[in-house]
């Protein structure tokens, strides 16, 4: 098959590689859109992954062509997504069913090889089904839809809520999608490195260019003086999560999303403000997954599918294996304006 290799950091090689051979309760897994996270560019041009060669790759959706069990024949030709993180089942965190949180969890696209190739292999209980009228490229959208989903969850959103999302990027515009779904007021927040006419083809009109404009008194004007019901940090970086704290309401909530990108320091009148607004901070890591209608994958499925959702509008780029480099030297060095840019596996 064909795949693209991480023989070490920077060199994604694109190169004829061995078909991956299936244990029991795993299956043969056609990729057929994957795409390409925020998460692999320092994956594959800074940090590596967890050995060399991997595949990497973990947002993707295709259709199951071969099985290791005989009992497991009727999968041949489902079409669906898969959640990428494979738990032990044996920690305290999976006993809980909160398998994102496993101890020592293997992942396709870091610690074993990914979908960044022709086929992968999958094991069963990974294997979200889709509907025939989920395009592959929409599902392959599922893992960062379900990764917004499950943080305004975590926040607890309440219908009306106003709700203030600093980093319209991908996984921004998705929970904006999801607040406005919910019946919440979304306020954007982001620089000149946004593309605000697509932001606006999404239907969404309540943003503001800190580059150009003073966010807190922004959003203090566009809440009349009282702050935000939850205030969503989601680029990472120090004064973002600052802007948080100053823009929620009293007695209202922070949500901390954004992987950081480097140490955070709260001025001491920042930090008052958790103590005297008496605010509520969470976290949140990854998506929940289970068996039941209640997952977020399986919620993430039904909405796209519903029409809820549209996460295939973030879809600005899309490459094949062979030049799928363009699509991550667009990330790596900012060239063009991008949201999401998905590998395609065609006929």
């Amino acid at each position: 098959m064909k795949a693209r290799v991480l023989r070490e950091v920077g060199n994604l090689e694109y190169c004829d590689y061995p078909v991956p051979q299936l244990n029991l309760g795993e299956v043969l897994f056609r990729v057929r859109a994957c795409g390409i996270c925020g998460s692999d560019i320092p994956r594959i041009f800074v940090n590596g992954t967890y050995h060399f060669p991997t595949i990497p790759g973990h947002e993707f959706s295709g259709e199951v062509v071969a099985v290791a069990d005989k009992e497991n024949e009727n999968l041949i030709g489902m079409r669906a997504t898969v959640f990428p993180l494979i738990p032990c089942k044996k920690c305290e965190s999976c006993n809980k069913t909160s398998f994102e949180m496993c101890k020592s969890y293997d992942y396709l696209g870091s610690r074993s090889d990914g979908a960044f190739a022709e086929y992968v292999r999958v094991p069963v209980w990974n294997l979200v089904p889709i509907p025939d009228n989920l395009s592959f490229e929409a599902a392959a959208m599922t893992e960062p839809c379900a990764v917004a989903l499950h943080a305004l969850r975590r926040a607890q959103i309440e219908i009306g809520d106003t709700v203030v999302i600093y980093g319209p990027g991908t996984i921004g515009m998705l929970i904006a999608q999801w607040a406005r779904a919910w019946g919440a007021k979304v306020l954007l927040v982001g620089t000149d490195i946004n593309n605000w006419d697509f932001i606006e083809s999404l239907g969404f009109y309540d943003y503001c260019n800190s580059s150009k404009e003073d966010p807190i008194k922004w959003v203090m004007d566009m809440t009349n003086g009282i702050g935000a019901d939850i205030a969503i940090e989601a680029v990472g970086v120090n004064i973002t999560a600052c802007n948080c704290l100053e823009t929620v309401a009293a007695g209202g909530k922070v949500l901390f999303v954004g992987n950081p990108h480097g140490d955070f320091t709260f001025p001491q009148n920042t930090y008052w403000q958790i103590l005297r607004k008496q605010l509520t901070i969470f976290g949140t890591w990854n998506s929940s997954y289970s068996d039941t209608h209640k997952s977020d994958w399986n919620l993430v499925v039904s909405a796209m599918a519903d029409g809820q959702i549209n996460a295939e509008s973030l879809i600005t780029h899309k490459f094949d294996l062979e030049n799928m480099d363009k699509g991550l030297n667009i990330m790596k060095d900012n060239t063009e304006f991008f949201a999401k840019i998905m590998v395609v596996n065609n006929d």
